[in-house]
């Protein structure tokens, strides 16, 4: 199984980091180069504890469908989301947050295997360890996104919530979510 972490300080407080990471309307708005989109599930506004989230975009060529539930939740540091149907033989993605000098530290831990062991470990390794991401519910592919933020082109979601946070842009994001969540506060 390949892990991936990468660290993210937002100055931003931590309700509101907490909040936008799990804002299916800035994830699409983050992987708008691929066409990913949420067709089912919470397909606006923001995901929570046990509710899942269907995905489908354009990867490595592929159109793929990706259903991902948020399996833990403990507002405001942390939550998972793991694959329940897709193309991985596993995958599961964490999600920390941490208030720190005014700020908010963001830690993601995305986990997978690919499927097809051991063809799969091999393609793992090629591709994805080396620097792209199958990552859980956003399903994002960093090497990528890098490539298209260098043209300027796209973001990554890491890069979307520093901006997105720390920006009054973050007021849309959140009174699009306020329709399907109660629990958003910033």
């Amino acid at each position: 199984m390949t892990r991936i972490v990468l660290l993210t300080s937002i100055a931003a407080p931590i309700e509101r980091c907490f909040d936008l990471a799990r804002s299916v309307d800035l994830h699409m708005a983050s992987t708008n180069w691929s066409g990913e989109r949420a067709i089912a599930g919470v397909t606006s506004g923001l995901i929570g504890a046990g509710q899942e989230v269907t995905w489908q975009g354009t990867h490595f060529g592929f159109t793929l469908t990706h259903t991902s539930r948020i399996t833990a939740y403990e507002r405001p540091n942390y939550f998972q989301d793991c694959m329940v149907r897709g193309r991985f033989r596993r995958c599961c993605h964490d999600h920390y947050f941490e208030a720190r000098d005014g700020g908010t530290l963001m830690r993601d831990e995305m986990k997978f295997e690919a499927p097809l062991w051991p063809i799969g470990r091999v393609v793992e390794w090629a591709v994805l360890a080396r620097g792209t991401c199958g990552a859980c519910w956003s399903e994002e592919i960093v090497a990528f996104g890098r490539r298209l933020k260098e043209t300027g082109s796209a973001m990554s979601l890491p890069e979307l919530l520093v901006h997105g946070c720390t920006m009054e842009r973050w007021r849309l994001w959140r009174s699009a979510s306020r329709a399907t969540s109660g629990d958003i506060s910033c």
